[in-house]
């Protein structure tokens, strides 16, 4: 054949066999089934259908080891039970598992294949799945497996609650009763469902219904917590100009510890404890985290770091962007509280200078940089030990300061007419719905120079790849602030060891890197027993008993270690921890007032 026809004929073949397989897609089926017909015990199950367009000996079922969203290797598989596979008409397939998150079913090109299996759901977190007597809470990567190369399949979700279970809530589109379609595998898994018989309160923000799942008592105000989430969330429509969902669900669980929260394409599900509404400071501490969950509604689930999503749903998707990701957040999360009227000037500056000094009295601070803090959370941040505040830094916090400064950065260059407000619009409309794709530091970095109208090289080698301490006073004197160290000037000891009762003794559990304990010596998991020859007994004859010493004494410690008597010499070292607050120059110019008014959303 000669080379311009065997050029024609491949050109003919690659078009047909792509459109044999887009065919073959499209013409699939998939259905899950999802029932729980003991809650008590505590097992969902599955029934997973896929027919049509088969055309393979084996069809690989994968199980995610982790939640988008939360960055550690959660090993979903480990709940697995009982997989198993038949065709159309009931005949048994073969199985292999080939690895810790996939079944092989040997399907020998079935029309139809029918798995179903078990999952054991018993851990209320935010990232997990929980089913018992009261209620079910299903979030989808450690409950739905996928047929590996159909995750782009368009499907159905058929639930059958337990019986006497009357209501979901789910950011899935329902199509009938306690039934939903889902346009791909990632919807689906990023759809959590609430399955019970728990309140349902609804509002309007910005044109668009809101729906609040309250499982368990709590002793909220409905009216003003309706009427504050609705602030909040078109406070937060008003830095991105839309909202980009026609509706949005929070699964709100109230229990007796809170637990955080974790945000999803287009919902999110908190867990706050369930009296803390009673106080100011618990029902600000919940409506901040209604506003970082909420934020994520673009940054994060739209607007990404290019490594977070497409996800692969079997290994760590590693970024060193998650202080934008997660810092910017938590920096808008009291932003909006401002803006919205739920907290006070006052406070959210309280609440900027105390993010400062927690991240200056961190020791990692000097060791980890912010963005090796993001690239390494799915090992370290996750994972932590007691030696956890002596070699990392917090995305978020870090992140959170970080973000202040850029702002600072911003208004000081533009006079006040921008801030880290257009940046985020900016990077929105070109990285989401112009290139629908995630970005990289570099274009960060890009789009905040862009704003600012400056290069930021100095601030990115310094503050996000490195770890060298701001001038603080340098940025905030933009709004005419300076920040003080209500510390300075005073003489405390640095002891640097935390200790915590234990069957009836004192047990280290901490050290700080560069305190006396530290130097001196003490371990974690040594037993304290004497100073200077005085038993102490307790955290608070500890406490009392280091008020009265002085910097540069040296003490004998006496402790137990591992059965064995010990006596160390320690030396007192001066406290070197950072207390701030802000306060207002004595006479700001125009620019600073302008500057300071539009920052903390003064008219």
């Amino acid at each position: 054949m000669p080379a311009p026809k065997r050029l024609l004929f491949a050109l003919f073949l690659l078009v047909f066999l792509c459109h044999y397989q887009a065919t073959a897609v499209l013409a699939a089926q998939l259905q899950y089934t999802l029932s729980m017909p003991a809650p008590h015990t505590h097992y969902f199950e599955v029934e997973l259908v896929l027919s049509g367009a088969n055309r393979k000996p084996y069809i690989d079922y994968k199980m995610p080891v982790w939640a988008p969203g939360s960055y550690l290797i959660r090993e979903f598989p480990k709940n697995v039970e009982g997989f198993e596979a038949t065709d159309k008409a009931g005949r048994v397939l073969k199985i292999e598992k080939t690895d810790k998150n996939t079944w092989r079913v040997y399907s020998q090109k079935a029309a139809e294949i029918r798995v179903s299996y078990k999952v054991y759901a018993y851990e209320l977190s935010v990232r997990t799945s929980y089913l018992d007597a009261s209620h079910g809470y299903v979030n989808g990567t450690s409950v739905f497996m996928y047929p590996e190369g159909y995750q782009q399949q368009a499907g159905q979700l058929v639930v059958k609650p337990y019986n006497g279970w009357n209501r979901i809530s789910t950011g899935l589109h329902s199509t009938g009763r306690f039934t939903y379609e889902f346009p791909d595998y990632d919807v689906l898994a990023d759809s959590p469902l609430e399955i019970g018989n728990h309140e349902v309160l609804t509002f309007m923000a910005a044109g668009v219904p809101h729906e609040v799942a309250m499982y368990g008592p709590g002793n909220f105000e409905p009216d003003r917590l309706l009427a504050d989430m609705k602030k909040v969330a078109e406070t937060a429509v008003r830095i991105f100009g839309e909202l980009p969902v026609k509706r949005y669900v929070f699964i709100v669980h109230n229990l007796q510890r809170s637990g955080g929260g974790l945000e999803h394409l287009n919902s999110t599900t908190l867990q706050t404890t369930r009296n803390g509404y009673g106080t100011e400071s618990g029902y600000a501490g919940f409506m901040n985290l209604v506003a970082h969950e909420y934020f994520h509604l673009w940054n994060v689930k739209r607007l990404r770091p290019e490594p977070l999503g497409p996800f692969d749903y079997s290994r760590e998707n590693y970024t060193s962007l998650l202080w934008v990701a997660e810092g910017f957040t938590s920096y808008y999360s009291h932003v909006i509280s401002l803006r919205a009227g739920i907290i006070t000037p006052q406070k959210f500056l309280d609440t900027v200078s105390g993010s400062i000094h927690a991240v200056e009295n961190t020791p990692g601070n000097i060791i980890q940089s912010v963005s090796e803090a993001s690239f390494d959370a799915w090992i370290k941040s996750y994972r932590p030990n007691e030696n956890s505040r002596n070699s990392e830094v917090s995305y978020y916090t870090k992140g959170h300061v970080l973000a202040q400064l850029l702002n600072m950065e911003i208004m000081k260059a533009t006079n006040g007419e921008k801030s880290l407000d257009d940046v985020m619009r900016f990077m929105y409309d070109r990285y989401y719905k112009q290139l629908n794709r995630g970005f990289t530091e570099q274009e960060v970095k890009e789009a905040l120079e862009l704003v600012a109208g400056k290069k930021l090289d100095g601030f990115f080698r310094d503050y996000i790849n490195g770890t060298k301490t701001p001038d603080y006073n340098s940025y905030f004197e933009a709004a005419g602030l300076q920040l003080v160290n209500l510390n300075e000037g005073t003489t405390r000891v640095n002891w640097g060891a935390t200790a915590t009762p234990a069957d009836g003794k004192l047990i280290i559990r901490s050290i700080n890197r560069g305190s006396s304990a530290w130097h001196g010596g003490l371990n974690v998991q040594d037993e304290l027993l004497a100073l200077n020859g005085i038993r102490v007994a307790s955290v608070d004859e500890l406490a009392a008993w280091l008020v009265t010493r002085s910097v540069g004494e040296r003490v004998e410690v006496l402790i137990n270690r591992s059965g064995l008597l010990q006596t160390l010499e320690v030396l007192l070292l001066q406290d070197e921890s950072v207390r701030y607050k802000f306060e207002q120059v004595s006479e700001p110019d125009e620019k600073q007032q302008k500057i300071f008014e539009k920052w903390l959303n003064i008219r």
